[in-house]
């Protein structure tokens, strides 16, 4: 018997019943036609892209296709005399910085291919995509067998994983045709670190990465001079930091002026191209965004090297998409000594 007397009505019962599995099928409907749509369309990889863990061997394989689907845009809009160029405005040193079609198409291949394969990771790009823009893109999700038979599938979370994508870099030696210098370049960093590198020349199709932990296609040169080093710099700021390192190594130390940021770190590896110049250390001495060092920073930490601000700091990619205290990087050499004999420089970088 109820308690206080009271019956139980039959259908009473039946009725909270059935209001129960009412209420009951409307939190999980859509939930479960949700899962059968990623099942019936054969789709879980993706879905768990989106919201859980990302595989670095799969994300390793598609920077490497997107590197080169933007590299080729880059080199049709060359080679086919069409750079549409501009002024996008000016560096903290007042050098116009430049933008031309190869910039955008190769941007909008390559940010689309990673958000189609990766739509819940975070993408960074130096050119601007817009929204309205909705290129259908498809990746096959295959890997290539250098990869595969070099790097082991690890899972990190999605939410951790930052994408940088530098579509074009060194657009002022584009501009000038100097093609030698010209990459495209993505990096992955997983919690603000960086751990995979990609870094393709568009003009010769050669493409270098490697993935921290993981393995490479691209090793370091074995012979450094390391008391009278090669330094390579950037070309506008060749004069600036030429005083200062011969006053730090001796006047026997070489600068070598080159293009693009990529190009530079390169120049620190056995990269099998006869117009890659070689070096043994790259330094920055300015402001420098972080698509343009993430790439090469990754590839350098995968190889034992080191890429540090002149203080000797290293450089988180999170946040802001700068980076203000300059930089410096080496690999088989003593990187600390390196810092300790640059003070001067590193008082320059803030200037």
């Amino acid at each position: 018997m109820a308690p206080m007397g009271i019956r139980l009505s039959p259908l009473g019962m039946a009725v909270f019943c059935l209001l129960g599995l009412g209420v009951l099928y409307h939190l999980y409907s859509g939930f479960l036609a949700g899962r059968f749509a990623f099942f019936m369309l054969g789709e879980p990889e993706a879905a768990r892209g989106a919201a859980g863990a990302v595989d670095l061997r799969e994300l390793l394989a598609v920077c490497v296709e997107a590197a080169a689907r933007g590299g080729a845009e880059v080199r049709r809009v060359r080679e086919g005399n069409v750079l549409n160029e501009k002024a996008k405005g000016k560096t903290r040193e007042g050098a116009e910085e430049k933008l031309t079609s190869g910039d955008l198409l190769s941007n909008r291949r390559m940010f689309h291919l990673l958000r189609a394969a990766f739509p819940g990771v975070q993408i960074n790009s130096e050119e601007h995509v817009d929204a309205a823009d909705q290129e259908t893109v498809t990746w096959d999700r295959s890997i290539p067998e250098d990869i595969k038979s070099k790097i082991q599938s690890k899972e990190v979370p999605a939410e951790s994983v930052t994408v940088w994508i530098d579509p074009l870099d060194a657009t002022q030696e584009y501009t000038e045709d100097l093609r030698q210098y010209v990459t495209t370049m993505v990096c992955v960093a997983v919690n603000g670190k960086p751990v995979i590198g990609v870094i393709h020349k568009p003009f010769s199709a050669y493409t270098a990465w490697a993935m921290v932990d993981g393995g490479s296609n691209i090793k370091a040169r074995s012979s450094y001079n390391e008391k009278t080093p090669r330094i390579i710099v950037s070309r506008s700021h060749a004069g600036k930091v030429e005083q200062v390192a011969r006053q730090t190594f001796g006047n026997k130390t070489v600068i070598i002026p080159a293009g693009g940021a990529g190009y530079k770190v390169l120049a620190l590896l056995d990269v099998p191209e006869k117009n890659q110049e070689e070096a043994d250390v790259y330094i920055h001495v300015t402001y420098i965004k972080k698509w343009d060092i993430c790439a090469g920073n990754a590839v350098l930490r995968a190889l034992g090297g080191h890429m540090t601000t002149l203080a000797g700091e290293e450089i988180t990619y999170t946040g802001s998409d700068g980076n203000e205290g300059g930089l410096i990087a080496s690999i088989n050499m003593n990187h600390k000594a390196l810092i300790e004999k640059l003070p001067n420089l590193e008082k320059t970088s803030h200037k």
